[in-house]
This record gives structure tokens, C-alpha cells and sequence, in this order.
């Protein structure tokens, strides 16, 4: 970035070890979405304050990291754009990890038009515009597994919108059952992958300094301890299986569209018990995960009216389709924030 001509103007707060789609810190303290700052609601995580940086206007655009969400959450509960691109298209040296398999490194910023000339410089390709996409002749799918469940009003409203006016454009918007996405939840019983490699990174700092970490972040990484090496095996056959039949189904769409999340930021009083923390938490990162799992590129485009509140619409591409999802987002945005872009 530097290299390209970005001026790195500050670091933001963020979820401890980005380990959570909250965006709570309860040491260095959480920065507030900007949506009802008055009430006081999370900004989602982990990259909270990046997201929170870009929305109020401190900064053009921000990076976050992206292992089930926590670019796309908090651009969804800030009312910006976040892009999680193919894992390996940006190279993650540098970033502390939280899982080895999942973690990609991504732009959140204003518009899908700053979050491709991001990701252009981070994966090291030619920073061209990008190629127009017509809306009449788009198909994308909608499942109806496991995305749309517990969606509140304001989210359901504003996603049904954003469909409506996508198929009055031209798009050709499908239902597809892809009853695969129930089997998740079993697959991952064990706190899948970042469970297992966060505590394998974690285990020697944990035995010297356990009572520094935020304990609703220590409990995540603990559980690692729950698989044995046969487990992670399995886990690994088990994505390999998931992401072949998942690609049979969704291959003749231009990509999958739902909700980012099915809810509108809660306030941060709402979350202080264990119980409500751990519900939203999964509740939040239910549908960001899923692109992570594929190994494919995903992106949140706001969709709410102008003083509502925040409402994010995703998309998920294939594996290694970053620029063509971003050309189709580019073209969505235009039709369902038409004064953001």
C-alpha cells in the first residue's frame, strides 16, 4: 500500500486476535457503529474500527482481515463496503494469523469501486477499472437453507427491496434449496478450523499469560483443545466433499446473493451476559463463513435507505473469480445504493 501511494494514517481498535463478528475490545474499547451511536451498538468484528474509520470519513479506505466475516460484518453494520477475496490471492505473511486455511486479508471502504483498486494493490495485479457487467442476464441464486432464518424486519425488508429492484434491472434472481449449508453446523461441532489452529498458535502464550486475554475470545481458542488428530483429518476431507458438491449446484450462477447478516447492529448493553454474547456472535457470523469454508471471494454492499438502519447484501463468488464478483457487485451497487456509489 505504501509502495502504491497510501498514506497509513492510524491503526483502529478491533476484536482481540480477530477472534469474533462482535467487534467488542474490552481492553483498548470498542468502537461504535455509526449507526444510533446514541444507544450505542456494536460495530461488528473483527475489524471494527476499520470499518468505523471508513464510515465517519477518517479514512478512504481501511484493511481488515477476513476468516468468517470480519471484513464483510462490520462493513454490513457500518453501512460501507467489505471484500473478502480468495484466501490465497493476498498474501498473509505479515498478519498475525487466527487460521491458516481461512484467513484472507481485504479492503473495506466506500464503495465496491475503492474496494477493487484495494484489492488490485494487495494482490499485486494491474489497478484497472473494472469491466462492466449488465444487469439484464445476471442470475444469481438465493438459498433458502440456513441464510434466511432469524432475519429481523428491518433486514428482511430492505434485502426483499434490494431483489426487487435487482429483477425490475434485468437480473434473473433463482430460489435454490442448496440444502448442504445444514450440515455445517455438524461439521464444525468441534469449533472447526480456527478452534484447532488458533489454539496450536495460541498454546504457548496462553500457558504464560491466560489471565490477559478477553475471556469470551479465550473460550474460542480453548476449544481447539476438543480434536485430536483424527478430527482435524476428517474436517479436512469433510471441506474438500463440501466444496465439490456446493460448486456442482452453484456453478451455473453468476454468483449467490442473502443478507450479510440477518440482523441490524444490537446495542453493546444487549451483550454483556455470556449467553447473549455467544448467540449473536454465531447468529452474526452464520453467513460471511460460508464464502470462508468454499474458499471463495465474497462482498457486502450496503442496501438500506439513506437514515435507516445499517443492512448489508452479500455476494459470493467462485473460488478465484475476485475481479468478476467485484465488476457484478459494482453493477448491483448502482441499483441498490444508488447514493453510495
Amino acid at each position: 500500500m505504501r509502495a502504491a501511494g497510501f498514506i497509513p494514517i492510524g491503526r483502529t481498535n478491533m476484536t482481540e486476535f480477530a477472534f469474533s463478528g462482535i467487534g467488542i475490545n474490552p481492553h483498548y474499547g470498542t468502537p461504535l457503529s455509526p449507526y444510533d451511536r446514541k444507544t450505542g451498538r456494536i460495530p461488528g468484528g473483527s475489524s471494527s474500527g476499520a470499518a468505523v474509520s471508513v464510515a465517519d470519513g477518517m479514512a478512504l479506505g481501511a484493511l481488515g482481515t477476513d476468516t468468517g466475516g470480519s471484513c464483510r460484518i462490520p462493513a454490513a453494520f457500518c453501512g460501507i463496503v467489505g471484500f473478502k477475496p480468495t484466501a490465497a490471492r493476498v498474501p498473509t505473511k505479515r498478519a498475525f494469523p487466527l487460521s491458516t486455511t481461512l484467513d484472507s486479508v481485504g479492503p473495506l471502504a466506500a464503495s465496491v469501486a475503492c474496494c477493487a483498486i484495494l484489492d488490485a494493490v494487495l494482490a499485486a495485479v494491474p489497478c484497472e477499472d473494472l469491466a462492466p457487467f449488465p444487469l439484464d442476464g445476471l442470475h444469481m441464486a438465493v438459498p433458502q437453507t440456513l441464510v434466511l432464518d432469524d432475519m429481523e424486519p428491518k433486514v428482511a425488508s430492505a434485502f426483499d427491496s434490494a431483489l426487487s429492484a435487482l429483477r425490475k434491472a434485468g437480473a434473473r434472481i433463482s430460489d435454490v434449496a442448496l440444502r448442504e449449508f445444514a450440515e455445517l453446523r455438524e461439521i464444525n461441532a468441534k469449533g472447526g478450523f480456527a478452534a484447532a489452529q488458533s489454539y496450536a498458535i495460541h498454546r504457548p502464550l496462553i500457558a504464560r499469560s491466560e489471565s490477559l486475554y478477553d475471556p469470551k475470545v479465550l473460550v474460542r481458542i480453548l476449544r481447539g483443545r476438543e480434536q485430536d488428530a483424527a478430527d482435524y483429518i476428517d474436517l479436512i476431507k469433510a471441506r474438500a466433499d463440501f466444496i465439490a458438491r456446493v460448486n456442482a449446484i452453484t456453478a451455473p450462477y453468476d454468483a449467490l446473493i442473502m443478507p450479510t447478516v440477518p440482523v441490524i447492529p444490537p446495542p453493546v448493553a444487549d451483550l454483556k451476559e455470556d449467553t447473549a454474547y455467544r448467540r449473536t456472535n454465531v447468529l452474526v457470523l452464520r453467513n460471511p463463513s460460508i464464502a470462508n469454508f468454499l474458499d471463495g471471494c465474497s462482498i457486502s454492499i450496503p442496501c438500506h435507505r439513506a437514515g435507516d438502519a445499517p443492512v448489508g447484501l452479500m455476494l459470493f463468488g467462485q473460488h478465484n473469480a475476485d475481479r468478476r464478483l467485484l465488476s457484478i457487485a459494482a453493477a448491483i451497487e448502482k441499483v441498490v445504493s444508488p447514493n453510495r456509489s
